[in-house]
């Protein structure tokens, strides 16, 4: 019997036996993808191309295939006692920061248990619009700080806008201001030494995320960290969709970039200090002293909650999140995104919205940065704007901005678009508020929004080339590993 295998896998021959431990690594990693994939969609997708295409697709697996990012939980677990210590110093939510929703309200405390944290009352929200705003805030923050500054971004670029903010940066730090510098390793590739030496000489900690720490993890590249957090002082945060660089401030092939950053003030501010400080210390393995005193907005008393979501939660927060807020509406359903990417439950929460008459928007860019997402986005102008869904097409340049507006009573200002990356594999944050005034602001902007947008019908789709209806249907079918 020995004798007749190894004269069969002679005769197979060199090139045949790797041939079968291919097909086999392929099948293999096919039934990997239908236990671990996070959407039947994906499983279906990277099943099929694992068993047909395995040559072409294991590599692609092997770092792309990933939904957990497990080498962060476990700093998470190592770091749960420093945390908590840290944490115990944090005043108790209760009758000075948590927020009541009274009423109507009472349909969002689910998204308090998505978060891990409360609404809190006491805060004040300010609506920063495009670049010039957000950035006039943010550097205003810098040249105020006292203690210290907390800098996250997903893309830092060394050019006339990142110069700006090093030489805050560099003047904060002659004071004294202790700074922490975070910057994706993807999004940031760019960024050249010059720039990180120079803030390192200044005695700034600048460290990348890298999701590749560790040698299990040497092929985890598909994760990114896409939140834009700036905490000064513990007292105020800046979060929202602008990276540092000059096409975000209208300096690029795009001209007039349209954006929306929050600015935060009040307890609010320490729930956007905490995920920075989880980032952190899987960058560095170090917990910085921080303030963790709840101080009380003076301007405004707005009930705001921070939603960190990321691929090391055990729900998908960032999803579960969306669609919560979709159901919860009764009356009207606005959102700006500029990638629309939706798996099957956000398309039927959409759907379902329409069908109970609530009046469903949905904003998107008329003119695409990425060529496979704006071709989905072209096919699901033509399933769903049938339906009720109304889809609309920025024109006044590109739009970037991540702004949810339900009812008279919700808005919520993030980095996270409607796509699998954001839902499943980008780290994002996003701030949630339940307050009138506040929605009235985010309607006003919005207003504005779309009286600068075209309306996108679906027979727009229908009498495009051919080519480019093909094109959009075999985008939407990679639209699960997108």
């Amino acid at each position: 019997m020995l004798e007749a295998h190894l004269t069969w896998l002679q005769s197979l021959g060199l090139l045949g036996i790797l041939a079968l431990v291919i097909h086999a690594t392929g099948a293999g990693l096919a039934l990997h993808a239908i236990f671990y994939t996070r959407t039947p969609q994906g499983s279906v997708a990277w099943a099929l191309m694992l068993t047909t295409l395995p040559y072409f697709t294991i590599p692609l697996y092997l770092v792309f295939g990933r939904s957990k990012f497990h080498g962060y939980i476990e700093t998470r677990r190592s770091m749960e006692r420093e945390m908590n210590a840290l944490l115990g110093r944090l005043q108790p939510f209760g009758s000075l920061a948590r927020a009541d929703l009274p009423g109507d309200g009472v349909r969002f405390e689910p998204l308090e248990k998505l978060a891990k944290l409360p609404f809190t009352t006491g805060n004040s929200l300010r609506l920063l619009v495009d670049g010039a705003a957000t950035f006039a805030a943010i550097f205003a923050g810098i040249d105020r700080a006292q203690r210290y500054l907390l800098i996250q971004f997903f893309i830092c670029r060394d050019d006339e806008l990142g110069r700006a903010l090093e030489r805050r940066l560099l003047a904060a730090a002659r004071r004294g201001v202790k700074i922490c510098f975070l910057y994706d390793e993807f999004g940031s590739r760019k960024l050249g030494s010059r720039y990180l030496n120079s803030l390192k000489a200044a005695g700034i900690q600048a460290r990348r995320f890298d999701t590749t720490i560790g040698w299990a993890n040497r092929l985890q590249i598909n994760f990114r960290n896409h939140r834009k957090i700036v905490v000064v002082d513990g007292e105020t945060a800046y979060i929202g969709g602008h990276n540092v660089g000059d096409e975000y401030v209208g300096r690029s092939k795009f001209g007039h970039w349209r954006d929306t950053h929050l600015q935060l003030d009040g307890p609010a501010v320490l729930c956007a200090q905490h995920s920075f400080l989880e980032d952190w210390f899987w960058a560095t393995r170090e917990l910085p002293e921080l303030v963790w005193e709840v101080k009380p907005a003076r301007e405004q008393d707005r009930r705001a909650l921070v939603l960190a979501s990321s691929p090391t939660d055990p729900l998908e927060s960032c999803t579960l999140f969306f669609i919560h807020a979709m159901n919860s509406a009764r009356r009207r359903l606005w959102i700006t995104s500029p990638y629309f990417v939706p798996d099957q439950q956000v398309m039927a929460a959409l759907q379902v919205a329409a069908l109970r008459g609530v009046d469903v928007r949905i904003l998107l860019p008329s003119r695409p940065d990425h060529l496979l997402v704006y071709l989905s986005g072209l096919a699901y102008v033509q399933d769903i704007g049938s339906e009720g869904v109304k889809f609309f097409r920025y024109q006044d340049g590109f739009l970037h901005q991540k702004v949810m507006l339900i009812d008279d009573d919700f808005a919520a200002v993030g980095t996270a678009n409607l796509d699998n990356r954001s839902f499943r594999l980008n780290f994002e944050v996003t701030v949630a508020c339940y307050d009138e005034e506040f929605a009235r602001e985010v309607e006003a902007m919005l207003e504005r929004d779309f009286a600068r947008s075209e309306p996108a019908l679906p027979e727009d789709v229908h009498h495009r080339p051919f080519h480019v209806r093909l094109a959009a249907r075999v985008a939407r079918l990679l639209a699960p590993i997108q």
